[in-house]
């Protein structure tokens, strides 16, 4: 918190009750829990780190979505660069 206010940032949290105020973080959440966190029984953070990547990358370079037209994040940072 000190840090952010020396950097001039304001800190909003979300009231108690209302996720729907962070929706975003919420389903992306959901979906690393769904679609990798649960899958595996991890034996160090090594491996963590090594799968979080491997998803992380798919998730942004070959996974459509369909909330920004049907194409990856990646296409979508392309076409607004």
């Amino acid at each position: 918190m000190t840090w952010a206010e020396k950097q001039g940032i304001a800190l909003t949290y979300v009231q108690p009750g209302k996720p729907q105020q962070n929706a975003y973080v919420e389903r992306y959440n959901r979906t690393v829990r769904h679609e990798w966190l649960d899958l595996y029984i991890f034996e160090t953070i090594e491996e963590v780190q090594q799968i979080a990547t491997e998803w992380l990358w798919t998730y942004n370079n070959e996974r459509p979505n369909m909330g920004i037209g049907g194409v990856t994040h990646a296409m979508k940072l392309k076409m607004t660069a």
